[in-house]
């Protein structure tokens, strides 16, 4: 049976539990989009110079950086973070609260922003490319004025989708001790059979979803 909760109650739990760990998900969220993104696009960067089709082909550099990214996204997010534990103790010094959870969720988000930049990258027109080249620009030129350019509209939609995903990743984190609204709709909520801390949790989750994705739109349009 759930238990019943009063108003006063709610705002109780509201301020006691749920609006700090609001802040513990978005501080966690915050740091593993700036590691991802910072160590996502340096994977791009170097995954479209040398890919088959890149500006200096590199095939067997990029089969074996192409392999471990793959192998990396293969791994359901929990089973990465358990697989990571040592990793995870050796740098923060811990496998418990946010700062454990922000390692296996960056080493995951890399991997995701890596294979959407280097797509955004790999889809500028040959055309302008060779456009770039008739008028004397190098490669490092045509890859940073060219191709990033002409990316950026995908670039930010995939920024976009992986903050979205990495809500919900952090939330999944939260059920093996990373903290935030996931563990509080997990411990407090349905383990405690308190439906009145579970369906608000859910309702935040939807509202920073919802924001996310409004953010996201309007950068979208203002880069296009």
């Amino acid at each position: 049976m759930f238990e019943k909760v009063t108003f006063e109650k709610w705002v109780y739990y509201m301020d006691e539990l749920i609006v700090p760990s609001i802040w513990v998900t978005i501080k966690m969220l915050g740091q593993v989009m700036c590691l991802s993104l910072f160590l996502g696009f340096v994977l791009a960067m170097i995954l479209a110079w040398c890919s088959p089709n890149g500006l200096r082909p590199r095939p067997w550099l990029y089969k074996i950086l192409s392999f471990v990214v793959n192998v990396v996204r293969s791994f359901p997010i929990l089973i990465l973070i358990i697989a990571l534990y040592p990793v995870t103790r050796f740098l923060v010094g811990t496998t418990i609260g946010p700062q454990a959870a922000v390692v296996p969720l960056t080493v995951s988000a890399t991997q995701f922003l890596a294979r959407l930049f280097e797509s955004a990258l790999l889809q500028t027109d040959k055309q302008l490319i060779e456009a770039a080249r008739s008028f004397g620009a190098s490669n490092r030129q045509i890859l940073f004025r060219v191709m990033l350019k002409e990316a950026v509209p995908s670039i930010v939609s995939g920024i976009t989708l992986t903050t979205i995903s990495y809500i919900a990743a952090s939330t999944i984190a939260g059920a093996v001790g990373a903290g935030g609204i996931g563990s509080v709709a997990i411990n407090y909520g349905y383990q405690s059979f308190n439906d009145a801390i579970l369906y608000t949790a859910v309702v935040i989750l939807c509202i920073m979803v919802q924001i996310t994705q409004w953010i996201g739109n309007v950068i979208y349009q203002k880069v296009l």
